[in-house]
């Protein structure tokens, strides 16, 4: 990417995605509004819209990041009105994926309620880890990926109110100041690494390709009852687990809901609460079912 040697001056914004380029992550420049701030060189040529920088001026958003300082300081000089700083995700040397927990309870995010649910019925643990808040109320968790793993955005898709930011996005950086307020770390949290992603948790963020479809199955094969009874079969403290696993294989091999239903009363007579067999039903299809249709 060419770049000025125009200086920016010192602001809390540079200051802040220079710390930030000096311990390893891509950075640019973002407006109070979070977009990024140097314009585009291609707005008056709709033909140019796919470049990614190849032409090598500034301008192409996350495309711009860089850890090297003087083309950062080059790229806030070319955007005097940043307020923050982005910092792109899926990159070296972390391959950052950001997990983003909606508006807070009066306690702590409602999502992050349905990530430590998640977390239960997959078998793994949340890690300590970079924690920015942000001026909502949410909070951002920094993971660090594989190399050979492109996880991609998404907004909802993996629990209500949690968002993923993966290869091509971006996370609004501590010290960003925007037009709803400041980001900053979690205290305690901003001497950690981002912690590597528990490998359950990747399996859901970039789940394997889908193998070719098999014949649609009618009526309650083999298979079905044996889902039926392994979720019987459950004991106190595998019901939930058991549960969400049998209506994952249930909605990948398109059983119905007639039959995440029967699933569903199975697990009421083990004991499990109904509204908590409900929500896991829900849980499960809806991961399974973007995953398998995409």
């Amino acid at each position: 990417m060419a770049t000025t040697h125009r200086q920016a001056p010192a602001t809390p914004a540079l200051t802040h995605a220079l710390s930030a380029a000096a311990h390893g992550l891509p950075v640019f420049p973002l407006s109070p509004g979070k977009q990024p701030a140097v314009r585009s060189p291609h707005r008056d040529d709709p033909g140019r819209a796919t470049c990614r920088g190849e032409c090598g001026r500034p301008g192409h958003g996350v495309h711009d990041a860089t850890t090297d300082p003087a083309a950062v300081r080059a790229l806030f000089a070319a955007a005097p009105r940043a307020t923050g700083y982005g910092i792109a995700c899926g990159r070296d040397p972390y391959h950052l994926i950001g997990i983003d927990l909606d508006r807070s309870s009066p306690l702590e995010p409602a999502s992050a309620v349905e990530l430590r649910q998640l977390a239960l019925q997959q078998l793994f643990a949340v890690p300590d880890t970079v924690t920015v808040l942000t001026p909502s109320g949410g909070r951002h968790l920094w993971l660090a990926g594989p190399p050979a793993t492109a996880v991609p955005n998404s907004a909802g898709r993996l629990a209500p109110g949690v968002d993923v930011r993966g290869a091509g996005g971006y996370l609004v950086g501590p010290g960003s100041v925007t037009a709803r307020g400041a980001y900053r770390l979690l205290p305690g949290t901003g001497r950690l690494p981002p912690a590597r992603c528990p490998d359950a948790l990747l399996r859901l963020l970039a789940p394997a390709p889908a193998p070719a479809p098999a014949p649609r199955p009618t009526g309650h094969p083999a298979s079905g009852q044996g889902l039926l009874h392994f979720v019987l079969a459950a004991r106190e403290g595998q019901r939930n687990t058991r549960l969400f696993w049998a209506a994952c294989r249930a909605c990948e091999h398109d059983l119905g809901p007639a039959f995440l239903d029967a699933l569903a009363d199975a697990a009421v007579r083990t004991g499990l609460p109904a509204p908590e067999a409900r929500a896991t039903i829900a849980s499960a299809t809806r991961l399974t079912t973007p995953a398998r249709r995409a």
